[in-house]
């Protein structure tokens, strides 16, 4: 990076405050290392909220240094990740994709057919790497968990449903009760079948372009669960959800053949329309649940994985009444 010269002065670039706080900045050293563009993320003024979640930042960590090196996944270069695992907390400093010439997507950005067949092959690049979970015991199942966690109670979840982001749902499907209910059966139908390498969270604001195509961010929901969960997630997330309903099938065969050419055992396209179709309401949760994002965006998900799960009838795949 600096070939060990020292920093000569920092200049900060944008500030940006989400969940985590991000901060692009260049530093300039001594010698020939001259002026270069770094990108800092961490819980860095954590409340007790957020400190709740510093856990994941761990794994993120963890994916930088220890995972992303062996899995064909365009990812930013990690240049130091700084853990305190007593205290739960880890902080990244990555090279500056977008001073690079990259571009990170809008989490309100709609995805055309080509741009989510594109991103979709970087979830089967990241699929491929499901050989290593043997070696990886920190990469644990979720979704059981997410459906039970006791602090996301059915009548939580009821507040959150009754605002805008679930105005254009029908009452069945926004039922905090039920949502719960759902969640947990996915888990308990996800946990015998075949466990893959799995995002967790492949949203658009978690996608970025570069010359080299797409890429992945945001690792900190890292787990290991059917392929299903991701594939279903992605693509009702990015595109809109008329675009979905004509084209998520034709996406899902491509993410399959993908699969398949990278020697992963897959199932039929019948048992693959199927999983995908419960594998929806883990997106569904996941933004049902969410709270420290912006109302935009959070509504914007939440009605189309909402939408995804009444058009695939995904309650009654799963078996909750």
């Amino acid at each position: 990076m600096s070939g060990g010269q020292k920093v000569t002065s920092v200049e900060v670039v944008e500030f940006i405050k989400t969940v985590a706080t991000k901060i692009r900045f260049t530093a300039t050293f001594d010698g020939d290392a001259g002026t270069q563009a770094f990108c800092i993320k961490g819980l860095l003024d954590a409340d007790d909220m957020t400190k709740m979640g510093g856990s994941t930042c761990v794994l993120e960590g963890d994916f930088y240094t220890k995972l992303a090196p062996q899995v064909n996944v365009q990812v930013p270069e990690a240049v130091a990740v700084v853990t305190d695992r007593e205290a739960k907390q880890s902080v990244l400093i990555m090279r500056d994709l977008i001073a690079g010439g990259g571009r990170f997507c809008s989490a309100l950005e709609d995805f055309t057919v080509d741009d989510a067949a594109s991103s979709v092959a970087q979830i089967a690049n990241l699929h491929a790497g499901s050989n290593l979970l043997d070696s990886l015991p920190w990469v644990t199942p979720r979704i059981a968990s997410l459906g039970r966690m006791p602090h996301m109670t059915p009548e939580i979840l009821q507040g959150l449903l009754d605002g805008p982001r679930g105005n254009n749902l029908t009452p069945a499907v926004r039922n905090g009760a039920r949502l719960i209910a759902g969640m947990q059966a996915l888990g308990d139908k996800d946990a015998p079948r075949p466990q893959f390498l799995v995002h967790g969270d492949s949203h658009a604001g978690n996608i970025f372009r570069t010359e080299k195509g797409s890429g992945l961010i945001d690792w900190q929901v890292l787990q290991r669960a059917g392929w299903a969960v991701d594939v279903a997630y992605h693509l009702c997330a990015v595109l809109p959800w008329e675009l979905a309903e004509v084209e998520e099938r034709n996406l899902l065969n491509h993410y399959l053949d993908l699969a398949r050419g990278h020697g992963l055992t897959m199932p039929d396209e019948e048992e693959a329309w199927l999983q995908y179709r419960e594998g929806v309401m883990y997106g569904y949760y996941m933004w049902g649940i969410t709270r420290r994002v912006l109302p935009e965006i959070t509504e914007k998900f939440t009605d189309r994985l909402g939408r995804a799960v009444m058009r695939h009838d995904s309650f009654a795949l799963l078996g909750v009444a």
